[in-house]
């Protein structure tokens, strides 16, 4: 059985964002993901808050963090440890890899956030995101060439900080994600890919049209 993801939504818990953990559970299936990950800035506070796994709608929450390396930033899934900001991204590789957990580059081309390409094309980083919800169409394209030059696995994630913003992209599972174990397994097998949400875009639509009518 397949499933949805939006890997990339940053709560109010962070400092950039103003999107609650109560809107995210609140919103999340109407967009008809399957699951949300919270990656908030280099830390897992989130966790404290909103129990991890599945949600009595269904929807499966999983705690990450994105994390801020010398290299650009990374989305961590699976250990449940914060770690010093600005290490290497040698080095932020190495302990994640060593913990059993899985490092996606986020937005590796976003202007003034750019992941050092360097760390692809030597085999470090295995994922990155081919489509980020806040990047611009070139940003997400020159991403997505990291696949056929490196080999390395894309995904995609909405990068929310607003209500408008989650769900607009995610990544496409072809198997059942049920916890945080799943998925570090899931990215592990590359039995993914990043797509853009039909159903956000029909939900735009239909709130457009309400204050159209209004």
């Amino acid at each position: 059985m397949s499933c949805f993801f939006d890997l990339h939504v940053h709560s109010s818990i962070s400092p950039c964002s103003i999107l609650s953990l109560e809107e995210i559970l609140a919103e999340a299936r109407s967009l008809s993901l399957d699951g949300v990950c919270i990656t908030d800035h280099n830390t897992l506070e989130a966790g404290i808050l909103v129990r991890e796994g599945i949600q009595e709608d269904g929807l499966c929450v999983i705690i990450g963090q994105e994390y801020s390396s010398l290299d650009g930033h990374f989305l961590i899934f699976g250990p449940e440890k914060e770690f010093e900001p600005y290490l290497p991204g040698e080095e932020i590789s190495r302990r994640v890899t060593r913990l059993g957990g899985v490092m996606i580059a986020s937005h590796p081309y976003r202007a003034m956030q750019k992941v050092n390409e360097r760390l692809a094309s030597s085999g470090i980083i295995s994922y990155a995101e081919g489509l980020n919800g806040r990047n611009s169409g070139l940003e997400n394209s020159l991403a997505q060439l990291w696949h056929d030059k490196y080999g390395i696995s894309l995904t995609g994630g909405s990068d929310a900080h607003s209500i408008e913003e989650l769900g607009r992209v995610g990544t496409f599972f072809s198997e059942p994600v049920r916890s945080r174990e799943e998925l570090v397994k899931a990215l592990l097998s590359k039995n993914c890919r990043p797509v853009h949400n039909p159903h956000f875009r029909q939900k735009a639509r239909w709130m457009r049209s309400l204050v159209t009518h209004w």
